[in-house]
């Protein structure tokens, strides 16, 4: 079955089977900064911005996707630009597996909360999982990339 869909401002038709994730539909068609990391909804590692809300997309039929807006960093490579240095500044950025689920995470708390405090960042963040980290180093990043935006 085709499914179209609008990817980083670009109208795409997919041909999908009815069984199969956005996660796969995406990276089978060259989107690969959506990561594969544990195909269980537990990771963060597939997050896109679905309709401007983040999804993880390897739980998400792309059928359930058709005719929806989704982004990728891609998408957002300037608020991605600066999230990244704000993690080299803290010394978070280590394999960058992570980063990309993770900095869409941090667009979408930007978008949804006008001045987060640390609790509601702690909270919005806590599906991102980051296998090299202890997480404050990333906590001290996205909080230095929220002040400077504001």
């Amino acid at each position: 079955m085709n499914i179209r869909l609008r990817i980083n401002g670009k109208w795409i038709t997919f041909t999908v089977k009815p069984d199969e994730f956005l996660l796969d539909t995406l990276r089978n068609n060259q989107i690969i900064s959506v990561k594969k990391g544990c195909d269980g909804s537990t990771c963060g590692s597939c997050t896109i911005l679905l309709n401007n809300q983040p999804v993880l997309a390897c739980s998400l039929l792309s059928v359930r996707a058709d005719e929806s807006t989704i982004l990728t960093v891609e998408g957002h490579a300037e608020e991605v630009e600066k999230i990244a240095v704000a993690f080299g500044k803290e010394g978070a950025d280590q394999c960058g597996f992570c980063n990309p689920g993770m900095a869409l995470m941090i667009i979408a708390l930007k978008q949804s909360h006008k001045n987060p405090t640390d609790d509601e960042i702690k909270h919005y963040m806590v599906g991102n999982l980051c296998r090299c980290s202890g997480y404050q180093a990333q906590f001290k990043a996205i909080k230095r990339y929220l002040e400077e935006r504001l």
